[in-house]
C-alpha cells in the first residue's frame, strides 16, 4: 500500500537529536528555561495555595458536585471519621456487589456503561436493547481503517487514539451540537467505536514498524466487549472462559472513580468551554496517558521486571525486604524512591477494586501455571506496605492500588504492554461520557480556578539595550 506511513518514511522528517546544531541550542533554550521559570516553593505555603488541587493531607478540594460515583475511605462514627476498607459506588450501587450479582458467566462492562449513563440498572428488556443499540456502533468502515487508522502508525497506541478520536469529527454530520441528545448519540459511538481503534492501531503498528502480518478482525455482534477485544487481537480469535470473564471485571473495575480523578476532571473542565465530544474525549485520554495516571499500571511492570533481575531468590522476603528498601532510599530502579501501585490518595486500608482484581489474578494464575509469579506480587505488596508505613511512620499498613496487579493480570492474558493503558481508556471512557453528560445535563459554569501571580513586573527594555 503505496499510501501508507512506513517504518522507513520517519527517517525523511526532521530528526533534531541527530544535528549538533539544533540539539546544542535547544540545550541553551533549556538552560535559559531552567534559569528564569523556576518558581520558590515556599511561596506556595505563603499563599495558601493547594498544589493538585489538595489541601495540606491531601485531601481533593470541592470543585463540583457528582451522582455518578462515590469513593468511600472513611465511615462516620460518633461525628468521627474512621477508616474503612476502601468502597465504590456506581450510581449508588456497591461494585463488589454488582460484579458478585454478574456471577460467574455474565459478562458486566456493558451493564456497568448503562448504569454509570443513565443512572439505574436496566430491567433485562433494557439492556438487551442497549447492548444490540452498541453493537450497531460497533463498526469503524473500511475508508476509515484504511485512511486514518494504518495511516501514521503509531508505537504509543494512547496518541494513536487521540488522533483517530479527533478524526472522528469529521466523519459526524453533526460534530457540534452539544445538546444532551447528540452527545448520548456521540458517546455511545466513541464507546463501541475505541476497542477497534485500540486494537487496529496496535496491529498497524506492528505491521508496519515491527514488520509482522496485518490481521484486522472485525468484532462479533454475539460476543461481550471483553471477549471481542480478545478475538480481534489473538492471532487464533481464541481465549478462555476465564480471560474473558477476567478482563470484563478490569473493565468494570476502570469504568469510573469519582469526578476528582485527572482524566476525569478534565472532561468535566474541557466540556464545561462549550467544546465538541472529540476534542473533549481526546483530551481525557490525554490525560490518562501519564504514569502518574493511567499509565501506572505500565510503571509497576517495569518495577517488577527490575525485582525479577535483581532478586534472586523470590522467596526470600529478607531480600525482597533488602531490595525494596534500596528503591525506598532511591538506589534502585528509577531512584524516584516509589514503590509503584502501592499506596492510594483516597483510599486508606484497601482498594476495593485491587481486592478484587487480585483474587480474579489469582485464578488466572492457577490457570495460566504462573502462581510463583502471583506470589512474588502479593510478597512484594504484604513488605512494601510495611516499609512504606515504617518510613513514613505511619500507624497503618499503606494499601496497594488497583495498578498493582493489573499488569500481571493483562500479561497473563498475552495483552502486549502497548494496550495496557489503552484498555483503561477503553473502559473509563464510559465514565468520561457519563460526566460528560452530567456537566452539560446540569449546565454548570466554566471551570476557571485561580492563579497567583508570584513574578515581578519590570519595564520594557529595547531589543538594543537588552543584557543576557
Amino acid at each position: 500500500m503505496a499510501d501508507i506511513y512506513s517504518v522507513h518514511e520517519k527517517n525523511e522528517m526532521l530528526d533534531f537529536n541527530e544535528m549538533d546544531n539544533i540539539r546544542n541550542e535547544i540545550e541553551q533554550l533549556q538552560d535559559i528555561l531552567d534559569h528564569n521559570r523556576r518558581i520558590d516553593k515556599n511561596l506556595y505555603l505563603e499563599y495558601d495555595v493547594k498544589r493538585g488541587l489538595r489541601d495540606a493531607s491531601g485531601k481533593g478540594v470541592l470543585t463540583g458536585l457528582t451522582e455518578i460515583s462515590d469513593v468511600v475511605a472513611f465511615d462516620l462514627i460518633d461525628g468521627n471519621k474512621v477508616p474503612c476498607d476502601g468502597r465504590l459506588y456506581y450510581q449508588g450501587v456497591n461494585v463488589v456487589d454488582f460484579i458478585k450479582g454478574l456471577g460467574d458467566r455474565r459478562f458486566g462492562f456493558e451493564e456497568a456503561t448503562y448504569l454509570l449513563i443513565f443512572g439505574k440498572l436496566p430491567t433485562k428488556s433494557q439492556l438487551d436493547s442497549f447492548i444490540a443499540t452498541c453493537r450497531e456502533f460497533q463498526n469503524l468502515g473500511a475508508r476509515f481503517t484504511r485512511d486514518v487508522v494504518m495511516k501514521a502508525s503509531n508505537a504509543n497506541i494512547m496518541n494513536a487514539l487521540q488522533r483517530c478520536v479527533l478524526t472522528l469529527y469529521a466523519y459526524d454530520n453533526n460534530p457540534d451540537d452539544i445538546s444532551a441528545r447528540n452527545v448520548l448519540r456521540q458517546s455511545l459511538e466513541l464507546i463501541n467505536k475505541l476497542p477497534l481503534l485500540a486494537v487496529y492501531s496496535y496491529m498497524s503498528y506492528c505491521h508496519f514498524r515491527k514488520d509482522e502480518a496485518l490481521v484486522i478482525r472485525n468484532p462479533k455482534p454475539e460476543l461481550s466487549v471483553s471477549e471481542n477485544i480478545l478475538q480481534m487481537l489473538r492471532p487464533d480469535g481464541q481465549f478462555t472462559p476465564l480471560e474473558a470473564k477476567v478482563l470484563d471485571v478490569a473493565l468494570i473495575l476502570h469504568a469510573d472513580h469519582g469526578g476528582g480523578n485527572n482524566s476525569t476532571f478534565t472532561t468535566h473542565v474541557v466540556t464545561s468551554s462549550g467544546t465538541d465530544t472529540y476534542s473533549s474525549i481526546a483530551a481525557s485520554i490525554g490525560s490518562l496517558k501519564g504514569f502518574r495516571h493511567g499509565g501506572a499500571n505500565l510503571k509497576v511492570e517495569n518495577m517488577f521486571r527490575d525485582l525479577y533481575a535483581n532478586i534472586k531468590n523470590r522467596e526470600d522476603e529478607k531480600e525482597i525486604k533488602n531490595y525494596i528498601q534500596k528503591i525506598l532510599d532511591k538506589k534502585a530502579f528509577d531512584k524516584q524512591g516509589l514503590v509503584y501501585g502501592m499506596g492510594h490518595a483516597v483510599y486508606t486500608l484497601s482498594d476495593p477494586r485491587e481486592v478484587i482484581l487480585k483474587e480474579y489474578a489469582r485464578q488466572l494464575a492457577e490457570e495460566k501455571g504462573r502462581l510463583d509469579d502471583f506470589n512474588f506480587y502479593e510478597r512484594v505488596e504484604k513488605i512494601a506496605g510495611k516499609l512504606i508505613m515504617e518510613q513514613k511512620n505511619v500507624h497503618k499498613e499503606v494499601c496497594a492500588n488497583v495498578d498493582f496487579y493489573s499488569g500481571l493480570v493483562y500479561s497473563m492474558m498475552g495483552i502486549p504492554e502497548e494496550l495496557y493503558t489503552p484498555i483503561f481508556a477503553i473502559s473509563r471512557i464510559s465514565g468520561w461520557c457519563a460526566h460528560r453528560l452530567e456537566e452539560i445535563l446540569n449546565a454548570g459554569k466554566i471551570v476557571r480556578p485561580a492563579y497567583k501571580y508570584v513574578g515581578h513586573h519590570v519595564a520594557y527594555v529595547d531589543i538594543d539595550k537588552r543584557k543576557c
